[in-house]
């Protein structure tokens, strides 16, 4: 696969958006958990506030993301991703977190 973005996501967001493996996008421009999220979600409409907030776009607290066995789930959505998942040869991880003691 020739550029684009790909993206992992948890098993119930696949199930919602009836893909079987990783996703991949074509993203304009920077390549953020913004842009990202918006071509997900425009590909995807049913994920539309799964992933984050409808109103305020805040990640949802039980979502985080990693690229390149880093958390960057509290990184600036408009921060740059690393460049191994803006050329895709790494993927953004999408995965639900765990809660309970």
């Amino acid at each position: 696969m020739s550029g684009g973005i790909r993206v992992v996501l948890p098993a119930h967001l696949r199930t919602l958006a009836k893909v079987g493996g990783e996703v991949h996008l074509e993203v304009k421009g920077q390549i953020t958990q913004r842009s990202v999220l918006d071509a997900l979600e425009a590909r995807y409409p049913m994920l539309q506030g799964t992933i984050r907030d409808h109103v305020t776009q805040q990640r949802r607290a039980f979502v985080r993301f990693f690229a390149c066995e880093e958390d960057l789930s509290h990184e600036s959505p408009d921060a740059p991703l690393p460049e191994a998942v803006a050329s895709g040869a790494e993927p953004l991880l999408v995965v639900g977190a765990i809660a309970g003691g």
